[in-house]
């Protein structure tokens, strides 16, 4: 799973997607936009408007399955809920979680983080240069939890944790809002389907006349 508020979701958030399923050889990858974020403010625009956006990004990548299933779920979106419900889901699947670096170095203040470990195996997707600058609780337990390949990951049932190195492409959510809001356009930092939503239906300040 790779889950996150994809507000809006871009093309960093698909390429590194895209990077993880190749290298790591998967049937499918469940992108779960998150309904209430427990650690930032509330989205910019609606959660249909959010989940529409991601289906239109997914379209012809079969691999990619939009999840709506923190979107049904009252309360904030938290993973191991969710990782919980895809357990239940999936009783034969080994479970990976996709997060990226900054996510990764936050999980000491994540709701019942070392539970994660029970449920999936992580996998961090890193760019080359940016280097870890994990919190203490975090390095002691990734002590003996990280695996180079991921046949060595496949070799367990969850618990390990992966470093993938992925495509370093610096678009970013937030400096994509500030763009539109500025009255800039958003042409190829987004899938085009998605940029066009967004100027039909006005969102983050866009305007349809924008490029």
């Amino acid at each position: 799973m790779f889950g996150g508020t994809f507000d809006p979701v871009h093309n960093a958030h698909l390429r590194v997607a895209l990077d993880v399923v190749e290298q790591g050889e998967l049937a499918r990858l469940h992108l779960i936009p998150c309904r209430i974020p427990p650690h930032r403010g509330d989205p910019s625009v609606t959660a249909s408007e959010r989940l529409a956006m991601l289906d239109l990004a997914a379209r012809g990548e079969p691999r990619f399955v939009v999840d709506d299933r923190e979107l049904q779920r009252a309360g904030p979106s938290y993973t191991v809920d969710t990782l919980a419900s895809l357990h239940e889901e999936f009783p034969d699947a080994h479970l990976v979680l996709l997060l990226g670096t900054d996510s990764f170095v936050t999980l000491p203040q994540w709701d019942r983080w070392q539970q994660l470990g029970e449920r999936a195996h992580i996998v961090v997707m890193a760019r080359p240069d940016s280097p870890l600058d994990a919190p203490e609780p975090l390095r002691d337990w990734l002590q003996g939890r990280q695996v180079e390949t991921w046949s060595a990951l496949r070799d367990h049932p969850a618990g390990c944790v992966l470093f993938q190195e992925v495509t370093p492409l610096a678009v970013s959510a937030t400096d994509l809002r500030e763009r539109l809001a500025a009255g800039r356009s958003g042409r190829y930092l987004l899938p085009d389907a998605v940029w066009e939503y967004i100027r039909d239906k006005g969102l983050y300040g866009a305007g349809g006349s924008a490029g």
